[in-house]
């Protein structure tokens, strides 16, 4: 995966251009670009398919096309051959050329075709105008912005502050032309409204056996790589299915745990680790080595906006930094199971149309919520993050299911924990879903600067996109789980008060000063 800057327009700046490019550097390991006078583009490339030959910006033969990508196809092969069939053989073996000559062959209509995540601008320079893409979900960023009838381009709001003009991101599963002073004319060439419209599966040995085929199949094609290949592994259901597919599919992976000495998740995951003979790095934690100057860092690299998931940048930016020091390129996530299966109250105190609705909402806003954090922590450390969970394919099959499929038994993923029942140890199946920052300890300490959150962020210049908000499961919750009820409020006011704001950092304040306490008093010693 890479990070891509573009600049489109008469006299293209090219002090502003070397700015992108420096914002998006840790993205990558080699910076390509193609300096014209009205044309600049530029990838920090990740090189990970085709190392030695998927240079970037890859051009057509004729020199008319240039494409600027960030990705991976994982049916980059299948198409390629389709291509050599209709006379258009490639010059490599990499996914980076089937996305342009796909293009080329089947316009537009070519992104429908790839099965991948990816964001990518196509630049015809015959007639100054660039054709920009986003994967269905928005597993990968892209965002645009406009300053003296140019066109700016890049994966990052971090790239785009430099232009000084207000940013805007490219929607999941839109895809449409601009050139420097029209445009980006996007349309979405997939309706995430209607996921899951197809039959409904109601029968559990139906749904369980579709489910097991379905997410062995996504991991199949996102091991398919001569590197190490890493698993985030929190001890929770999602990330052990991950881990076990991936020690069966892969001669070659490791296992990453963040936590605190204590928690939750350094002790299931230890003892998973041992139970399979994984090889596993742990990053333990001190709560108090957490100071402002790491939660500043977490905005900085994160670029979020609601205040939870900047909680869990806190604890996501050490852990691919531990990934990245120790060579480990590509890494799976258990990313998206939450949505898709119903690990989250919310989908279980309404009817099953307003759940509906729920799963829906929560799916389409991954992109700015928990896909931004993986996206900018991981590639932030030259880290590529692949998400098995949020394949289309599979996205699909849980949106058939009915909500008694995915709670049951007081259980939330029900249909996950019964479709792998004979791969998952008990421990694990019957462990109850805890958010992230909360099972690694490090919850608490992190809300502590709750309050500075908006400050640190406005001083990136990070308001040019949008503003920080409240959570919207806050918000949704106090308005009884009615989401009409809970996007009016939130529009209506976006940030939290100041008296909820001092609320919370007594709560925060209370928590981090019980241990001194109780070490001062003795309380927590035996007599």
């Amino acid at each position: 995966m890479c990070g891509l800057a573009l600049v489109l327009g008469p006299g293209a700046d090219r002090p502003t251009f070397h700015r992108m490019m420096a914002a998006l550097a840790p993205r990558g390991d080699l910076a390509e670009t193609r300096l014209d006078s009205d044309l600049l583009a530029g990838v920090q490339r990740l090189r990970i398919v085709d190392r030695e030959h998927a240079v970037q910006p890859w051009r057509s033969a004729d020199g008319r096309w240039l494409l600027c990508y960030n990705g991976e196809i994982f049916n980059h092969r299948e198409l390629a051959a389709e291509l050599d069939r209709l006379g258009r053989p490639l010059r490599t073996a990499s996914d980076t050329e089937v996305v342009l000559e796909a293009f080329l062959a089947w316009g537009p209509d070519a992104v429908t075709r790839l099965r991948g995540e990816f964001a990518f601008a196509i630049a015809d320079t015959a007639t100054a105008r660039v054709y920009l893409a986003r994967d269905t979900l928005g597993v990968k960023p892209l965002y645009w912005s406009r300053h003296l009838r140019r066109l700016h381009v890049a994966s990052e709001v971090k790239a785009l502050v430099p232009v000084g003009a207000p940013i805007t991101e490219v929607p999941p599963g839109h895809h449409g032309w601009a050139d420097a002073v029209a445009g980006p004319d996007l349309v979405p060439y997939v309706d995430l409204s209607r996921l899951g419209s197809g039959p409904r599966i109601s029968d559990p040995e139906e749904a369980a056996g579709l489910v097991r085929e379905a997410l062995a199949e996504s991991i199949r094609v996102r091991v398919d790589t001569d590197l190490t290949v890493g698993v985030i592994l929190s001890g929770g259901l999602d990330s052990t299915l991950a881990l076990l597919h991936v020690r069966q599919m892969h001669h070659d992976c490791v296992a990453f745990t963040i936590g605190t000495p204590d928690s939750e998740d350094l002790g299931y995951a230890r003892r998973l680790t041992a139970d399979l003979g994984v090889h596993h790095e742990v990053i333990e934690l001190n709560p108090r080595t957490i100071r402002l100057e790491e939660v500043r860092e977490a905005i900085r690299i994160s670029e979020l906006t609601e205040y939870g998931d900047i909680i869990n940048a806190v604890v996501s930016v050490p852990l691919f930094r531990r990934v990245r020091d120790l060579g480990v390129r590509v890494v799976l996530t258990g990313d998206g199971s939450d949505e898709l299966f119903g690990g989250y109250p919310m989908y279980h105190q309404v009817g099953p149309e307003a759940a509906r609705r729920l799963f829906l909402h929560k799916i389409r806003n991954l992109c700015r919520t928990e896909l931004q954090r993986v996206d900018r922590a991981s590639l932030g450390h030259g880290v590529e993050t692949r998400v098995p969970f949020l394949d289309p394919a599979l996205v699909e099959l849980a949106m058939r299911m009915p909500v008694d499929l995915k709670m049951r038994d007081g259980q939330e993923k029900w249909i996950l924990r019964h479709a792998f029942a004979d791969m998952l140890p008990d421990y694990i199946r019957d462990r109850p879903k805890n958010p992230m920052s909360y099972s690694s300890g490090l919850h608490e300490r992190a809300r502590l600067y709750k309050p500075l959150f908006a400050r640190q962020y406005r001083s990136f210049g990070y308001e040019l996109l949008e503003p920080v908000r409240r959570d919207f499961d806050t918000v949704l919750m106090r308005c009884d789980h009615d989401l009409d009820r809970a996007v009016a409020e939130g529009a209506a006011r976006p940030d939290y008060t100041v008296f909820e704001h001092a609320r919370d950092l007594a709560g925060a304040a209370k928590w981090n000063v019980a241990p001194a306490l109780r070490r001062l008093t003795g309380s927590g010693r035996q007599s």
